[in-house]
């Protein structure tokens, strides 16, 4: 008999716990839900837990501002400057500038100076302290191991803290080493996790967590019912309204991403304006990467141009992080390549705004791919060898010297990089070589897997593969690779609309009937795309 996946059994006993646990109370949930301890006056503790639940749904500057203003109100608060420094320390996103590194390990230096007045303070505060120690000689990697060893020490010294074991969670997720395929990070966080979820129902950070332990193809199902109760448990938080969006794109419920991207950025909007008028907030523009794909896989055009057009309106930015460069540059790739506008994608260039794009330079991927398809797809070889070239050098700058945090990011761009060669090959008529790189590239791509700013590859590199051998005349091996896109992405157009047509091609009605069926069914009378009226003529003849 075969064993269930332990981390499937994890995510089993978590639903179940979510569906069985009390309904949050909308309009208090985020701050009652999330009690911590510390020894400041007692008039502040109240501002300070809900500080600690914005931390929770990575709301790091309204966060900042509040263990700030703990700090102000109580100068001997060693648990403020704690709380300052864990704003700078964003541990599933991208590792911090070095100009966030300072400030973070100033805030962890005051609360260590400050000592705090109990044990399991002092434990804290050593926690943020290791993450920051020595951040000019040892990398982002070792130094996150170090803050997730430590949190397990907190956790060891004060097993009935609540706190530390969901912190300790995230730390796990934090420091996960990139392409296990056994998910063990994962299962520990979860198991965790499920955990505290029984004796905290309403906790903000359990949701959140959770839905990033889950955040895989095959899993993504386990975290629905913390996807659809996250929002309500923060309500006043952008990246709650967004984050249930990961589990519903995994699982390709295109309206429920949308309108939670809609509420998010709407609401990070209305929180720019009050706070800091004149720029965008960088969770807009995480929210409106997510509401583009999602739109595009509806066939919704102009709906997904709308978005395009107030990305690339964005000048100055309320804090000009990766996830700001990743959206910035994937969007306008997106919008071109999904629609298969080849000029557009091979004209993309990366626009002259306020980003230091030193430091986000793997975004420039984005960019360059679509100019590397679109170029070799219009024929244009030189326009196509200029974008493999760039291409071949952003991979050698980030192999030799990587981005700080976890995620692979050579290792996607080399997957690029070998996609855009592979289409290179297939405009010069190298047809069986294009085909081992593009099955290269989607190989190198699924071992990587995406990074958790992003709803998905610009273009899967898969997809390309299935493309690329359909116009080669191999229809039933393009329409395996269709279903394995399908697979791991469900309800993606292209996927859908290119495995009708190759299982028409291979003599397969019954396949063609039923992907040609979940088309119309997914983009119904929004869209004009081809393909779609394509379905209706196969459908209605059939």
């Amino acid at each position: 008999m075969s064993r269930m996946n332990p981390l499937l059994a994890f995510g089993s006993w978590l639903a179940a716990a979510s569906v069985g646990a009390q309904q949050p109370d909308h309009a208090h949930a985020t701050h009652d839900a999330v009690t911590f301890e510390v020894s400041c006056v007692a008039h502040v503790r109240p501002l300070y837990e809900e500080a600690v639940a914005m931390l929770h749904s990575f709301g790091y500057e309204e966060a900042r501002r509040a263990f700030q203003e703990v700090a102000r109100q109580d100068a001997g608060c060693a648990m403020a400057h704690w709380g300052i420094g864990m704003t700078y320390y964003h541990p599933l996103w991208a590792p911090p500038t070095p100009d966030e590194l300072r400030a973070g390990r100033a805030a962890a230096e005051r609360a260590a100076a400050l000592r705090g007045r109990t044990d399991r303070e002092r434990a804290y505060i050593a926690a943020v302290g290791a993450f920051y120690t020595d951040a000019d000689r040892l990398d982002h990697r070792t130094r996150a191991a170090a803050y997730s060893e430590a949190m397990e020490r907190v956790v060891t010294a004060h097993p009935d803290d609540d706190e530390a074991a969901i912190l300790f969670a995230l730390s796990i997720l934090g420091s996960a080493p990139p392409s296990d395929p056994g998910f063990t990070s994962q299962r520990r966080a979860a198991t965790i996790l499920a955990a505290q979820l029984t004796k905290h129902p309403n906790h903000p950070g359990i949701a959140h967590y959770t839905i990033h332990a889950f955040d895989y193809p095959g899993l993504a199902q386990l975290a629905l019912p913390a996807a659809r109760v996250y929002a309500e448990l923060a309500p006043e938080s952008p990246h709650a309204r967004h984050m249930p969006t990961h589990i519903f794109t995994r699982l390709g419920l295109w309206r429920e991403s949308i309108a939670s991207n809609v509420a998010c950025r709407d609401l990070a909007a209305e929180i720019m304006r009050r706070d800091n008028p004149g720029r965008t907030a960088f969770e807009a523009m995480h929210c409106q990467d997510y509401m583009a794909y999602a739109h595009l896989q509806l066939g919704e055009d102009e709906a997904a141009r709308a978005v395009l057009q107030s990305v690339s309106r964005a000048r100055a930015f309320d804090d000009p992080n990766f996830a700001v460069g990743y959206a910035v540059l994937a969007v306008p790739a997106r919008y071109a390549l999904e629609r298969r506008d080849w000029s557009v994608a091979a004209s993309l260039t990366v626009p002259d705004i306020d980003l230091r794009w030193e430091f986000f330079r793997e975004s420039q991927g984005s960019t360059f791919l679509a100019n590397a398809v679109g170029s070799a797809r219009l024929g244009d070889l030189a326009g196509a060898e200029a974008a493999v070239e760039a291409l071949g050098r952003l991979q050698a700058q980030l192999a030799g010297n990587p981005p700080a945090g976890p995620y692979d990011w050579a290792g996607q761009v080399e997957s690029m990089w070998l996609a855009a060669q592979g289409w290179l090959a297939f405009a010069e008529g190298r047809s069986e070589e294009a085909v081992r790189l593009l099955t290269r590239a989607a190989v190198q791509e699924e071992v990587v897997g995406k990074h958790p700013v992003t709803p998905g590859a610009v273009l899967p590199a898969r997809e390309q593969l299935a493309d690329a051998l359909l116009e080669l005349g191999r229809a039933e091996e393009a329409l395996i690779e269709y279903e394995a896109v399908l697979e791991d992405a469900p309800g993606r157009f292209n996927a859908l609309a290119g495995a009708a047509r190759a299982a028409r091609s291979a003599g397969d009605l019954a396949a063609a009937r039923m992907h040609y069926s979940s088309l119309i069914d997914q983009a119904g009378d929004a869209t004009h795309r081809a393909a779609v009226q394509e379905a209706r003529a196969f459908l209605g003849a059939g």
